[in-house]
């Protein structure tokens, strides 16, 4: 089973002293930023942090988030993820079409994280989903918004990104591909609102959050830790399954079968 992807810590690739400190942050993965975090003078000197970090701890596992396939330093980025074992993975902003995710595959042979944030993005969630070498996607809500003037903290604006959550999902796992991570939650100071987004997209499917502090790292893996009442109950069933050796059985007078056993063996893996 692969390794669960609960959080994926951003930092900004040109802050060459924060690589180590996020690395130990304690979160699932880490991604070095060379997309947003970079302003478009610093991308070259941050791309030479990045290579030299990797080079200088070839044991790290980083994830790498370059600048979109249409700009002008796309062809760099990819010539340093390629280069360094190091980078683990592309975390791919503005991916749009399945061509981008090939040329990507082509130059690296890394595993690719596409992130859903158009609407050219979200209609072809299918194709993106099913394209070579993609471990899972992403859904960056904040650009989404601004694709499609949704304005910010509103009813409306609620409706729209659960929709696409669910289109994410979705095409995610009938694509067989890892669950999807949602996006960042620019305030870190607001651990309530970020656990009360965790807990929901948590529920729907998703595997994680991007975060963009250290803090939310701890909040978000909170909330996707299943209580107490679900690991015992989880337990439980796993207990009557091999006592009985049953594929159908009751527990509180609830039928259980393959799908509900199958569901507290997920309970108890994602508990360790």
């Amino acid at each position: 089973m692969q390794a669960p992807m609960r959080s994926a810590l951003f930092v900004p690739g040109n802050r060459p002293e924060r690589y180590a400190k996020a690395l130990a942050a304690g979160a699932d993965a880490v991604i070095i930023d060379l997309e947003d975090a970079v302003a478009a003078d610093d991308k070259d000197t941050a791309r030479e942090h990045i290579a030299r970090f990797a080079a200088e701890h070839p044991e790290a596992r980083f994830l790498v988030r370059s600048n979109a396939a249409d700009t002008p330093w796309f062809e760099a980025d990819m010539a340093l993820c390629g280069a360094h074992e190091a980078i683990a993975g592309v975390v791919l902003p503005k991916a749009e079409s399945a061509l981008d995710l090939k040329r990507v595959r082509e130059l690296t042979g890394k595993t690719i994280i596409p992130i859903v944030e158009s609407a050219k993005g979200v209609l072809a969630l299918d194709e993106l989903a099913s394209a070579e070498g993609v471990e899972r996607l992403a859904f960056g809500y904040l650009d989404l918004m601004l694709d499609t003037d949704t304005r910010p903290d509103t009813p409306g604006a609620r409706l729209l990104l659960d929709h696409i959550r669910c289109r994410v999902l979705l095409s995610s796992a009938a694509a067989g591909i890892q669950a999807p991570l949602d996006g960042v939650h620019p305030d870190f100071r607001d651990s309530e609102t970020l656990s009360s987004i965790a807990i929901q997209v948590r529920d729907m499917g998703f595997s994680g959050v991007l975060c963009i502090h250290p803090a939310q790292v701890t909040v978000v893996h909170a909330a996707f830790a299943p209580s107490e009442a679900e690991r015992d109950w989880a337990r439980r069933v796993m207990a009557e399954f091999e006592r009985t050796g049953s594929a159908a059985f009751q527990i509180d007078g609830v039928m259980v079968d393959a799908p509900v056993i199958e569901r507290a063996r997920r309970i108890l893996a994602s508990a360790v």
